[in-house]
């Protein structure tokens, strides 16, 4: 599975655990047992396990959430993480969790994985609003080290 992919798993999985609560690995085995994901082939849609990569993504947002929310909000200038769509609340996490400890992916490709996604799933005004927070943050990352 290609990781744009998984990070669309990660995605629906973070967006689930914000609209109905329980834990990742609870949100994890349930789309496993349901068949939850599935893929295209030559004989139509076919069920597919939650990817490894999909999973260590949630996994870690999950673990660092308040982190996470409290860059947030110091980026997200006039908004609480409360006032953030599920949509644009479940990117900015995924897309920060991957630039701050998922040293191997270019915080370019977290950005625009994270802008693709809300382009497809979220409201007209998520995708720029979820540039601007990440730039910013990105900027920071990056002179802060």
């Amino acid at each position: 599975m290609k990781r744009h992919e998984a990070r669309r798993q990660a995605f629906f999985l973070l967006f689930e655990q914000s609209l109905n609560g329980g834990t990742m690995d609870e949100l994890i085995d349930y789309a496993n047992d349901a068949g939850s994901f599935s893929m295209d082939d030559s004989k139509g849609e076919i069920p597919v396990p939650v990817d490894e990569f999909a999973q260590q993504l949630a996994l870690g947002v999950e673990a660092h959430t308040e982190q996470l929310d409290a860059v947030i909000d110091q980026y997200a200038k006039g908004w609480s993480v409360r006032r953030i769509s599920r949509v644009c609340l479940a990117l900015l996490r995924l897309a920060l969790y991957e630039m701050k400890w998922e040293s191997d992916i270019p915080v370019s490709v977290s950005i625009n994985e994270a802008v693709e996604l809300a382009k497809e799933y979220g409201g007209e005004n998520d995708a720029p609003f979820l540039n601007g927070i990440l730039g910013t943050a990105a900027k920071e990352l990056q002179k802060n080290g």
